[in-house]
């Protein structure tokens, strides 16, 4: 069964504010003992809490609603009602949080969001009848209501945090790869749709570690809705580069890339313009022998690499233009005007 979640809808609401008391002192030797309403407790928060132990949103999958407790009463002796517990979400990092009717962004835990964060307020405790006391009513018979809580409805929605996003037609060898460079162990299997949810890895290059993402193959058709691919696509979304394998062992070898990269500009032309690097697989079968150079010579505009990761041809070079794609990407933007001459 697969328990992989992607993306889900929510109704949060922040806790109500305890009403403040009336109240008056009845001690004995005390005559008029004054007024000794306490406060309202305030209502709890909703904060949403980046858990980096996470990888998807299956634990929000069936809990569609939280709240956030409400503040209680507050009561005679001028004794302040408890506040409301807060109600914590945890995410895993990538997470978008979106509002459900207009679908704009709230909240984007990237690379770069920690801890905490504090979404609705809950409401505040009204006042007791103790804070209306004044010269001329030395009685007051008024309190506050507690303030309403807030609810809205969101989108969460998760893109994992990856650097190099793998992208390929089935059975392309984008999980054996994945395979070979990380400890990740992907489904592995000689028919096509083996994957069917996205997989992260993490490789170890020069002491720096790179996320690898592969999700499920892409087919012809795809930004029409065909397969499973174009579903996954938003996961490669912030990475530094992609990574185009092409199964030299297919006959259809010449036009894998330019279908793939048709149906990635199809659905969003800012994936499709990232920088990134073809990748020749399958190099230790007999029928893929001379069409690497075919392949190199067919996109001369491409940066082309051949690999095999049944005899480990080729994988080293491809770590380091990884690692590179990287720290191009980390690298400060240069000034507008600036030529670095």
């Amino acid at each position: 069964m697969i328990k992989f979640a992607d993306e889900t809808s929510i109704v949060v609401s922040s806790g109500k504010g305890g009403n403040g008391c009336i109240a008056f002192r009845r001690e004995k030797y005390v005559p008029r003992g004054g007024p000794s309403g306490g406060d309202g407790g305030r209502g709890g928060d909703v904060i949403f809490e980046l858990r980096r132990n996470l990888r998807t949103l299956a634990h929000l999958r069936y809990a569609h609603s939280f709240k956030a407790k409400s503040g209680e009463d507050g009561s005679g002796r001028n004794k302040h009602g408890s506040d409301g517990e807060d109600v914590i979400i945890p995410v895993p990092p990538g997470t978008l949080i979106k509002d459900a009717v207009t679908g704009d962004i709230i909240k984007d835990f990237d690379k770069d969001a920690e801890g905490r964060w504090l979404f609705l307020k809950g409401g505040n405790g009204g006042w007791g009848n103790v804070h209306f006391k004044s010269s001329i009513n030395q009685a007051p018979r008024t309190a506050l209501p507690g303030k309403p809580g807030q609810t809205v409805e969101l989108t969460i929605e998760l893109q994992m945090m990856a650097d190099i996003g793998f992208v390929g037609f089935p059975n392309a060898g984008k999980s054996s790869l994945l395979d070979r460079f990380t400890n990740a162990r992907p489904k592995i299997a000689p028919y096509p749709f083996t994957t069917k949810i996205p997989n992260l890895g993490v490789l170890t290059v020069a002491e720096r570690d790179i996320i690898l993402a592969d999700i499920p193959g892409i087919i012809e058709g795809a930004s029409d809705g065909l397969g499973l691919g174009i579903r996954f696509l938003k996961h490669i979304a912030r990475t530094a580069a992609l990574a185009f394998l092409i199964d030299l062992s297919d006959d259809n070898y010449k036009e894998a890339f330019a279908t793939l990269l048709n149906e990635l500009n199809e659905f969003s032309p800012e994936l499709a313009k990232k920088k990134r690097v073809v990748i020749g697989t399958k190099l230790d079968l007999p029928e893929t022998e001379g069409r690497l150079d075919e392949l190199k010579a067919l996109l001369p505009d491409e940066t082309v690499y051949g690999i095999s990761c049944f005899s480990s041809e080729g994988l080293d070079g491809l770590s380091q233009a990884f690692l590179r794609f990287v720290v191009e990407a980390e690298a400060p933007a240069a000034p507008d005007g600036w030529s670095g001459a």
